[in-house]
């Protein structure tokens, strides 16, 4: 009988974001894939260590311990199917309900999260993360080293989101780079009443509407929070925004500039979404932290990179 992930939170994750394999990696970096196979094949009863993601992935699975099937979670790697065993093993040792997996030896694994029908894909990698991005997918780039405390708020999962190029397009965010923050503030206050187009994560928030939705009943709590640079009289359409979209977060941080990690580190997320990588180095010294390598900062960043 053909099963089917529809009407579920579907998680694509690599086996790097899920545990930490970043002693592999360095083998793989400095050598070869074929190094790297045999290292993992030698440690295939020695169980990895978690990753950045697995608190975040740990607690999304427990909104199945009631018997209902509500999240569905896909590693999605560029491991070869060898190395695939020790992902497997290492999640059964830690009792990780995970079945399925994808294992593509090297080649960029994105054009599966089509067929698995993706609200999501961790990866350390940043090029699976831009071709998944402009393949219409919510992703991001996990910083392996961030701060993990899987002991915060056992039965919540907490995330929150920057606004402007990830839960938003990055449409105020080009005004802000073209002419500045004036530029910004009286574009954003003539438009206050007109929703700004779409971000990359807006179908993510929209998938986690119903597990926010499941009640007291449910064995696991989502709250989520908006933490954006804006400030008011800017802060009004972001709000008038997520209302058209009928989308609802619980907490909302108009900071005007101030460092983000301050306020998340009482937040306590457990995973921050950014799409600037300045922002993301400091958050990731207090929490959970993936890199959303969309918008124009990004594109700024990618032509760097290229001139060099």
């Amino acid at each position: 009988m053909t099963r089917s992930l529809a009407g579920k939170l579907v998680v694509a994750i690599s086996s790097r974001a899920l545990f930490d394999f970043e002693e592999e990696n360095r083998v793989f970096e400095e050598s070869d894939d074929r190094a790297y196979m045999e290292l993992q094949l030698a440690r295939l009863d020695q169980p990895a260590q978690p990753g950045v993601a697995f608190p975040l992935v740990q607690k999304l699975l427990a909104f199945n311990a009631d018997g209902a099937s509500r999240v569905a979670v896909v590693i999605l790697s560029r491991n070869d199917p060898v190395s695939g065993l020790r992902v497997f093993r290492s999640a059964q040792e830690a009792n990780l309900q995970l079945e399925r997996g994808v294992f593509t030896r090297g080649r960029n694994p994105y054009p599966y999260l089509t067929s698995l029908g993706a609200n999501l894909f961790l990866s350390a990698k940043e090029d699976d993360v831009r071709a998944a991005l402009l393949a219409g997918f919510a992703a991001a780039r996990v910083y392996p080293d961030s701060t993990v405390a899987a002991d915060r708020h056992p039965e919540e999962i907490r995330i929150a989101f920057d606004g402007d190029a990830v839960i938003f397009s990055d449409e105020a965010e080009r005004v802000y780079d073209q002419g500045g923050l004036a530029a910004f503030q009286a574009h954003e206050i003539e438009r206050a009443g007109v929703p700004l187009p779409p971000g990359p994560f807006k179908p993510l928030l929209e998938a986690l509407q119903p597990l926010q939705a499941a009640g007291a009943g449910a064995p696991m709590r989502i709250r989520t929070a908006l933490v954006t640079a804006r400030s008011a009289p800017a802060h009004e359409r972001a709000i008038r925004t997520l209302m058209a979209w009928n989308i609802q977060v619980d907490e909302a941080m108009f900071l005007g500039g101030l460092e983000k990690a301050d306020f998340l580190r009482e937040f306590e997320p457990d995973f921050f979404f950014d799409d600037q990588t300045g922002t993301c180095d400091t958050a990731s010294r207090v929490s959970p932290t993936g890199h959303v390598v969309s918008g124009v900062k990004n594109e700024v960043d990618q032509a760097a990179r290229e001139d060099r």
